[in-house]
């Protein structure tokens, strides 16, 4: 006879000392995130202004876990149109510091306002020619009087029952530097595409794949004019593997289309089709797609009109290229 089966106690969760722990940290670092809002003044908008209107990138510089943070809120800039990169002090003092240039802006992180490293490198970026934003929790710090300009996330607390580990501090910097990149955003009038566009592998890119970034064009694209015999036209069809091809006037023009199943169809009623030549055979006004049309448009499209492939032609009607179905299944388009 099997053993029960033991059962984890059960506490109540109100008086747990875990729970109790963790609901005094959140509350902390909730209430470090409501102070920095204090803090947002003109300076603020000075740095929007700044970062908007330079032709450079945004370097952020931090040390320990002020360096992390730099890590993250440099990522957050470059996901949303603002070309930035991490550079480590300790690094930049031996030799990196070539990788800012002017016309750069640093985003100095530090919460004492006083990490050595960053104190060091004040000179050096000036003369090259970058500006400096520092974000402390000091505003009279060495590094907050040193920069530019000085944003503050300033805390009353670490939420670190012993005030050591850097807790609030860090939450509040990282809030302000979210806050930052959303305002840049904003200011930059960056759209659901311009994020797409910068997120190729995720599934919100995938929404906003063009039909041109798909299409097989040039010579994988079916092509015949419209005096090809029947018999180089099948090849056509073979050769390619997308069961049609656009048949094309004397300009590329898109005139009209053979498929498959139109061979079919004319076998049953004709066994000379060979004898004839595209044009004798083709189905005019194929269904087209302009390649700067959503992917999605386009599974729509042949969804609806039950068909594998669709040609791509702008409004001159010149055939840019082709998409198949298997192209779009298992995109998660929609």
């Amino acid at each position: 006879m099997s053993k029960p089966r033991k059962t984890a106690v059960i506490r109540d969760a109100k008086v747990h000392p875990a729970i109790a722990e963790a609901r005094r940290v959140l509350e902390v670092e909730s209430a470090a995130i409501l102070g920095v809002i204090e803090h947002l003044d003109s300076t603020f908008v000075d740095v929007v202004e700044l970062i908007n209107g330079s032709a450079g990138r945004v370097v952020t510089m931090g040390l320990g876990k002020s360096g992390i943070i730099c890590k993250k809120v440099s990522a957050t800039l470059a996901s949303t149109g603002t070309p930035s990169f991490f550079l480590h002090p300790a690094e930049a003092i031996h030799g990196d510091l070539g990788m800012i240039v002017r016309g750069d802006i640093v985003l100095a992180i530090s919460n004492s306002g006083e990490t050595e490293e960053l104190l060091r490198l004040l000179p050096s970026i000036k003369r090259i020619g970058a500006e400096i934003v520092a974000i402390t929790g000091n505003p009279l710090s060495s590094l907050a009087k040193g920069a530019d300009h000085h944003l503050s996330a300033a805390i009353s607390k670490e939420a670190c029952p012993l005030g050591l580990a850097p807790t609030a501090s860090t939450t509040a910097t990282l809030a302000l530097g979210d806050a930052l990149a959303m305002a840049l955003l904003l200011r930059k009038g960056f759209k659901e595409e311009d994020f797409a566009f910068l997120h190729p592998g995720g599934k919100l890119g995938k929404r906003f794949l063009r039909v041109r970034d798909l299409m097989h064009g040039g010579a994988q694209t079916p092509i015949v004019p419209l005096s090809t015999p029947m018999h180089d036209v099948i090849y056509e069809m073979s050769a390619k593997g997308f069961g049609i091809t656009a048949v094309v006037d004397e300009e590329g023009v898109l005139a009209g289309a053979i498929s498959d199943g139109d061979l079919r169809r004319l076998l049953q009623r004709d066994t000379e089709i060979l004898k004839k030549t595209a044009a004798d055979c083709m189905k005019p006004h194929p269904v087209t797609i302009d390649g700067n049309e959503l992917a999605s448009a386009a599974l729509q499209r042949m969804e609806q009109r039950k068909i594998t492939s669709i040609f791509i032609a702008g409004t001159s009607g010149h055939v840019e290229g082709i998409i198949h179905l298997h192209d779009l299944w298992g995109l998660e388009l929609f």
